[in-house]
């Protein structure tokens, strides 16, 4: 059975058959793993698409990531440029819009290192904040790539802090245009991406002035280079920030505005608009221009978060029962490192982790779509708590994802560390989202304006005499505590909901059941101290827990390896040397290893060692 499926995932392995290790493992499944995949694509029909379109990718030459972990920053950058116009032609090959069944497929199939990824947001932001004129207007054009766009809100000086942004634009009544400025250093945009040198146009989050009145910040259309032949526009500074720990195929850009005008018309404004004579209008709540970053928020947890931790579980476990290392008893042969409990205990939490978290999307994206259909008819009514929820989900899953990704990597000790393994770009790139897009303790602080359980605290230090703001500021690491815990309570609560609603046959309900337990016991057991504390729990209780907890380690152990094979990544996909689906981690890294440019000859040795050993070898 094993062998016959290997043609499905595994790219012309080594050896053309499965490591025993590894094939033995996913002969005695309790479930049937194709079925356990059909429930996370959402239906057999999904799992069709998906795979259809991955096949499409992973056969074209372009899209090819075989050299990727050797190449430099430029080279990177090219080939992301190269693969995002070779998309378009695909698509339309292919017959995939951006509203059919497959789009969301592409980015996963292409597994990162493509560019125009902040057009996306670009598009979004104006059919969000846009009016149907505008949408008009600026949708086919970037629909057709007859401009580039990117999405320019984040300053040298400011992040998510939107009121705080310095960049600003002042309406002239007399030529009906806006003149943007960013006044000082730290207004600068800085870390767009796209902006370096690919983007034609942008949206600008900027102060609002009126009349000499300050409005806020809006969102306003900039074109930044020529669409005849890229140079700069009139008063437009622009480049790229320079190398940074991953993501070097995008060109992350700054910006810098002088006397910049544009019409009237290119302030967004579906919610708010400012008339010719000067006057302010707004529709609905000001924090409407928080909802383009909502969105960007509840997507990025599906295609920028779970899918490395995925990856890195699939990667881990796998390579846990290939590498056999010490005996567990005299006279037999080294185990598999998944049979040690220490092993288990890293990656099987992980494991359930990314369960846990891929159903809390499902249940994030159903509230979104919900929001979204009210926005439309201009009841803003769930915004605050989409805000709240997508802020806090957001700093809980990618904390939770980026440790499991690091736990992931070390678990597979000195070989994690390779770039071939393919587990140090997964981490690095995780890493960033818990920057960007709000970084994680004030978006963890945005959701606690929800919590009521330091209210107490609040309000006791506020009677004392303590000022709002510095009783709020001596509250929030307890803050930011409550937040995460009633994220965590809200994942635990809606994966039992989840696993209680599971079809019984076919092994599913069952093995998933396990999973919740595992992902809630976890929550309890690296918690034990905030459970005692507050008189949840017993100290007798809390051995019952650690009992539980590490008894169900050994059940997950048996089903671990078809539990990663239902995530269904092909060995392209993955770019691990260490976690292909035939197993055969040492060949694979030796063959690799193989191709390295490192391994020609260098001109140090002409330059530097050859004058060395040819002197020193003189004196002998």
């Amino acid at each position: 059975m094993a062998l016959l499926e290997t043609s499905k995932y595994s790219q012309g392995s080594v050896l053309g058959s499965v490591n025993p290790d590894l094939a033995s493992e996913r002969q005695t499944a309790s479930f049937s793993v194709e079925k356990l995949t059909a429930l996370l694509d959402g239906g057999v029909e999904q799992t069709r698409i998906r795979r259809a379109v991955v096949d499409a990718i992973e056969s074209d030459p372009v899209f090819s990531r075989e050299n990727q972990y050797f190449q430099t920053q430029n080279e990177r950058y090219e080939a992301a440029v190269k693969k995002a116009v070779h998309l378009q032609k695909k698509m339309h090959e292919m017959g995939w819009t951006e509203n059919g069944p497959e789009y969301k497929y592409i980015y996963r199939a292409l597994s990162g290192d493509v560019a125009f990824l902040l057009h996306r947001v670009f598009m979004r932001s104006i059919s969000m904040l846009g009016s149907d004129k505008q949408i008009a207007k600026w949708i086919p054009l970037a629909t057709q790539h007859k401009l580039i766009g990117s999405y320019a809100q984040t300053e040298l000086g400011h992040g998510t802090y939107l009121q705080g942004l310095e960049t600003t634009a002042v309406f002239d009544t007399a030529t009906q245009e806006f003149i943007l400025n960013t006044p000082k250093i730290s207004a600068m945009k800085w870390w767009p991406g796209d902006m370096g040198r690919s983007a034609t146009h942008t949206v600008v989050f900027a102060q609002l002035y009126v009349h000499g009145k300050c409005y806020g910040i809006h969102p306003f259309i900039v074109q930044i280079r020529s669409l005849q032949d890229h140079s700069l526009c009139p008063g437009v500074t622009a480049g790229d920030i320079g190398p940074k720990m991953n993501f070097e195929h995008i060109d992350n850009g700054y910006l810098l505005l002088k006397n910049v005008r544009i019409p009237r018309e290119n302030m967004l404004s579906k919610f708010c608009e400012v008339r010719p004579d000067g006057t302010y209008v707004r529709q609905g709540s000001q924090k409407i221009n928080y909802f383009t970053m909502t969105s960007v928020r509840i997507s990025l947890i599906a295609d920028e978060v779970l899918t490395p931790l995925m990856k890195a579980c699939t990667i881990a476990i796998r390579y846990s029962v290939v590498r056999r290392q010490s005996k567990l008893k005299p006279g037999e042969q080294e185990a598999k490192i998944l049979d040690y409990q220490t092993q288990q205990e890293k990656v099987l939490p992980q494991l359930a982790a990314a369960y846990a978290f891929h159903f809390t999307n499902d249940y994030l994206q159903e509230l979104f779509n919900r929001g979204y259909r009210e926005i439309q008819r201009k009841n803003f009514d769930m915004l605050p708590e989409l805000h709240a929820l997508s802020s806090g989900f957001k700093a809980m899953i990618t904390q939770h994802c980026t440790a499991g990704v690091e736990i992931c990597l070390r678990a597979c000790g000195g070989h994690g560390y390779s770039l071939l393994s393919g587990l140090p770009s997964l981490y690095t790139k995780i890493l960033a989202s818990c920057i960007y897009e709000g970084e994680n303790t004030i978006l963890l602080l945005q959701t606690a304006r929800l919590i009521s359980s330091t209210a107490a605290k609040l309000q006791d230090l506020i009677q004392s005499g303590v000022k709002k703001h510095d009783a709020w500021n001596q509250c929030t690491v307890q803050l930011v505590q409550a937040a995460k815990a009633h994220c965590h309570y809200i994942a635990v609560k809606n994966f039992a909901e989840t696993v209680e609603k599971l079809e019984t046959k076919a092994g599913i309900q069952k093995i998933m059941k396990h999973l919740c337990d595992l992902f809630a016991l976890h929550g309890i057991f690296s918690n034990t101290g905030a459970f005692l504390h507050d008189g949840y729990t017993s100290a007798a209780q809390m051995d019952m827990v650690t009992a539980s907890y590490l008894d169900l380690l050994a059940v997950i152990r048996k089903d671990a390896v078809p539990l990663v094979d239902a995530f269904d990544f092909t060995d392209k996909s993955l770019n691990s040397a260490l976690g292909s689906y035939d197993g055969q981690a040492y060949q694979r890294l030796y063959e690799w290893a193989q191709k390295s440019p490192t391994n020609q000859m260098s001109p140090a040795y002409e330059r530097y060692l050859k004058p060395l050993l040819h002197n020193t070898l003189s004196k002998l």
